[in-house]
């Protein structure tokens, strides 16, 4: 993905502004997707992962934040799949039919992932 000006700004400005390790940018980051993303929402997978049983282009209804203890490398959401409920990595959704905000947030991580950035 493109560098972009405007999200590398709202990054380093409003999510992990003031952070100097790794384990405060986790935190900015929790905190600002928890914020912003408006749940219940539902997702559909945009790439496959080896710790999740999702596959491309898969629906599921993605319910809440994972608890912060699992979000300290990568940013997790809890999704209701199967009659079941558990985490997996936010990076593998785009928002279906989502408001502004959650599109932003979920876009703003894709963008992170995108240019390699680590915690």
């Amino acid at each position: 993905m493109k560098r972009s000006p405007t999200r590398e700004a709202r990054i380093r400005d409003e999510i992990i502004v003031d952070a100097r390790e790794g384990s405060e940018q986790a935190m900015g980051w929790y905190y600002y997707l928890e914020a912003m993303l408006r749940f219940p929402f539902e997702g559909q997978c945009v790439s496959e992962r080896g710790i999740s049983p999702l596959r491309k282009d898969e629906t599921v209804t993605v319910v809440a934040m994972a608890p912060e203890v699992e979000c300290e490398h990568e940013m997790f959401v809890r999704i209701r799949w199967q009659g079941r409920s558990f985490g997996v990595p936010l990076a593998q959704f785009k928002g279906k039919q989502v408001d502004a905000r959650t599109r932003q947030a979920i876009e703003d991580w894709h963008y992170w992932v995108s240019q390699r950035y680590i915690f």
